[in-house]
């Protein structure tokens, strides 16, 4: 009985174990970074409302919202009237519907629609701004996890590195070839080392929940990442750039688009100066009887009124607030075409820094990893020799500390080239084009 209750047991907690793992596994999904984007691009919150943005933008562009189209009005009123002298009482009822249609106004119903248009247009400008910035967050986002895991490899091996040390120093001690000041010691580094490694698994946690955020994914959604960390040397030509900027850079043909507005607000403003023709009809009905236990109340009478009139009208004098609103247009419009130069010097100022960064860093990281492996190959013999009494521990641990630092430089010098790789892409325009 005993003995099948303890089978019983384990085979309990076998399956649990087998139950944990298997939801485990469920948890953790595979992402690229393509999926990524595809991901951000249907969840991301910036996304998903200027999305709803250009819908607006969509529905107030129409002929109606600019004024091409009628009004139709229609009322109705009942009333009754009792006449205390003459005793007459009166019912009536009464409706009318009528139609104000504005036929000319300087041809502000044409320039409206076109300023609609144009409003329409920037609103899917500024929503491939954001869209664009996204993209790159994503990108940084996505690789900012793989380098943070490829440093947790290296504390890693460091950590390890210092455990057989300590393992090491422990042996010796326990054979009498080593004192209590070499334990300890190698002891605090080992945990020093320790530390470093569960600080830098915080570090990719939170790496990842804010690749979640920006996908829209549950926060504690884990993933395992497919992409490999590793620079991509491109060459690019200055002017290629250049051209590629000025010609798709979003942020600058939402500037362009602004310019254009102001040249509608011009056209609006002088609208004013000219003539308004309208046209107002209608047609009225009015239905009345009187009380029919009076003997002298006559049979209902029903009343049908039509009416209808053509308006001619023109401000001659209004103080000058149209000139006034007009050259205020113009103004806003040379102020526009300042801005739009700053921000085409801007921008040509930001590629040329961009350019030379990205340069530079092709330059460091190829710097980088030759670094790497005089460091790693330095790393291995230092081991020997502290194995073998060659070198102290205090030279150790500076050996291992700049194989710590080699490493981690190198790591940030392929980041530091993606990060310039997007950005010159942003800049181009090339993440709405590709």
């Amino acid at each position: 009985m005993i003995k099948s209750f303890k089978l019983l047991r384990k085979l309990f907690v076998f399956t649990f174990v087998l139950l944990c793992a298997s939801i485990a596994l469920a948890q953790e999904k595979t992402l690229s970074l393509s999926e990524a984007l595809e991901k951000t691009l249907d969840n991301n919150y910036g996304i998903v409302v200027s999305k709803k943005d250009i819908i607006i933008a969509e529905i107030t562009n129409s002929w109606e919202a600019a004024g091409r189209y009628p009004t139709i009005g229609f009322t109705a009123s009942p009333s009754y009237r009792n006449e205390m002298v003459g005793e007459n009482i009166t019912t009536m009822v009464s409706g009318s519907l009528s139609l104000n249609w504005t036929l000319f106004n300087g041809f502000r119903v044409q320039i409206t629609k076109e300023k609609l248009d144009k409003l329409e247009e920037l609103s899917k400008g500024r929503s491939g701004v954001v869209i664009e910035n996204a993209i790159q967050d994503v990108i940084l986002a996505y690789y900012n996890i793989l380098l943070q895991k490829q440093q947790l490899e290296v504390l890693n091996k460091l950590m390890l590195l210092s455990k057989d040390r300590y393992d090491y120093e422990q042996t010796k001690y326990e054979i009498g070839g080593s004192v209590t000041y070499n334990v300890l010691l190698a002891k605090n580094i080992y945990l020093e080392d320790k530390a470093s490694y569960l600080n830098q698994e915080v570090v990719v946690r939170n790496a990842v929940r804010n690749l979640n955020f920006l996908m829209g994914e549950q926060l504690a959604q884990e993933w395992e990442f497919t992409e490999k960390f590793e620079g991509e040397t491109k060459e690019f030509i200055l002017g290629d750039l250049m051209d590629k900027m000025m010609a798709s850079n979003q942020t600058l043909q939402n500037q362009y688009i602004n310019l254009m507005l102001q040249q509608e607000e011009i056209k609006l403003q002088q609208s004013s100066l000219y003539p308004r023709l309208s046209l107002n009809a209608g047609i009225g009905n009015a239905y009345s009887w009187y009380d029919p236990e009076i003997p002298t109340s006559a049979n209902p009478v029903e009343t049908l009124t039509p009416n209808g009139s053509l308006t001619l009208s023109y401000d001659i004098y209004a103080a000058g607030s149209r000139r006034r609103a007009v050259n205020i247009a113009k103004i806003n419009e040379e102020i526009g075409t300042i801005e739009t130069e700053q921000m085409k010097h801007s921008l040509s100022n930001q590629l040329y820094n961009e350019f030379e960064m990205y340069n530079l860093r092709i330059e460091l990281f190829n710097v980088a990893n030759e670094s790497l492996e005089a460091a790693e190959m330095n790393l291995q013999i230092a081991k020997e020799k502290f194995e073998s009494g060659a070198i102290n521990s205090f030279n150790y641990r500076d050996i291992q500390l700049n194989y710590l630092n080699t490493a981690l430089n190198q790591l940030r010098s392929v980041y530091n080239l993606i990060y310039s790789n997007s950005t010159l892409t942003r800049l181009t325009g090339g993440f709405l084009n590709e």
